[in-house]
């Protein structure tokens, strides 16, 4: 697809990354041949035609990483950091919303942000830079963490510091807020924790776990939850009055995070055992529900392929290791086929690609994350004889 981008050099010398082949991951390659362009531009990752989000670019970030793609993440980083923050990685945050607009001109068509790519932006950039020794990625990681605690971490009364889903529109004037539980996997907060030990985010990881609770009262979990301050001046969660109870695609992203998060996290038993209504409902019907309304716990609809896979470490944590290994067969074979021929629904193809392989990588111990959210990775030590540490 051709569009008009302004590709700026190159962030400091090639990159140093270990001599070593990238990882054999024919999933990943398949995808990122076909949908990544060579400029960097993750391709279909919003439903709307010719549109390109913050979050595709944030998941191919990580994914390239975990492939040990170095010649591929600084053209997703690079295309990024040009097209999503005009160029100015030190002030901006990323626009969420790339592509041709009404008037055809390609540019960003939404200036607002959205957290979760922030923060996986900032995440990998920071891995990136311990794994690879590039130590203009960690800078520009420390750029955008400042950015993100300057704009989009806030104080809640009652509960303390949380972050916002963007700097506008979850802010409300009668002292409520809209928050998004998928945006805060534990490891990532974990990281930055480690980072800035001193910074919010031991506090946002404590929080965002009470958030949780305290909004799936059936054991699921909800796509976006409200916040608001009541008559006795005390702070509670409640369904969002806007967005409503439905756990669905955003929400399914809450159990991926929470199956990978390291068993000896203080958080990780109090986080799985809130979310336990997802595995009754496997249990009982074999399937994963579509759409599940948080209230009342009725499901409806059978989940796309996508949400098998994003599933399989969440049933590793449950203890459900056989129903894991039938699923993880049947989600690896359902990726393959997807990727082996032209989708005629690309927007489609993309979130289930994504699920796919965040799942199917994490089951085949491609990647792992420890105590602290740094990433194990599978190339890692064979890597680190060739790279003095």
């Amino acid at each position: 697809m051709a569009c008009a981008t302004t590709a700026l050099p190159a962030l400091g010398a090639p990159a140093a990354a270990p001599r070593c082949a990238p990882a054999d991951w024919p999933a990943w390659q398949s995808w990122a041949a076909r949908y990544i362009q060579p400029d960097g531009r993750v391709l279909y990752s919003s439903l709307q035609a010719n549109h390109t989000t913050s979050e595709g670019q944030s998941y191919n970030l990580l994914l390239a990483l975990i492939a040990n793609d170095p010649e591929r993440f600084d053209q997703v980083w690079n295309w990024t950091r040009s097209n999503m923050m005009g160029a100015d990685a030190v002030n901006r945050l990323p626009g969420w919303l790339w592509g041709q607009g009404a008037d055809g001109k390609w540019q960003l068509q939404d200036a607002n942000s959205a957290s979760d790519a922030d923060l996986w932006i900032a995440y990998a950039l920071l891995e990136a830079g311990r794994l690879w020794h590039r130590p203009t990625y960690r800078s520009d990681a420390l750029n955008l963490l400042d950015s993100i605690e300057a704009r989009l971490v806030v104080a809640l009364p009652g509960l303390g510091k949380m972050v916002l889903p963007g700097p506008l529109g979850f802010n409300q004037s009668n002292q409520a807020w809209t928050l998004n539980p998928s945006y805060l996997p534990l490891p990532l907060l974990r990281r930055l924790q480690k980072e800035r030990p001193n910074g919010p985010w031991q506090q946002i990881a404590t929080n965002t776990v009470r958030m949780i609770q305290a909004t799936s009262p059936m054991g699921y979990v909800a796509d976006w939850v409200g916040y608001k301050m009541t008559a006795v001046q005390a702070g509670q969660f409640m369904v969002d009055p806007a967005k409503g109870e439905l756990g669905s695609y955003d929400a399914i992203r809450v159990y991926l995070w929470a199956g990978m998060t390291p068993a000896g996290d203080p958080e990780a038993a109090p986080l799985l055992a809130a979310l336990d209504g997802m595995r009754q409902a496997i249990a009982a019907t074999g399937a994963a529900p579509e759409k599940v309304k948080v209230t009342t716990g009725a499901t409806e609809g059978q989940a796309p392929f996508g949400f098998g896979a994003a599933l399989l470490p969440y049933l590793q944590a449950k203890g459900e290791s056989v129903l894991a290994a039938q699923w993880q067969a049947r989600a690896t074979q359902q990726l393959e086929s997807a990727l082996a021929q032209p989708s005629t629904q690309p927007e489609i193809l993309y979130y289930n690609v994504m699920l796919g392989l965040f799942g199917t990588g994490w089951a085949e111990k491609r990647y792992q994350f420890r105590n602290d959210g740094t990433l194990n990775l599978s190339w890692e030590k064979p890597c680190a004889r060739a790279v003095p540490r």
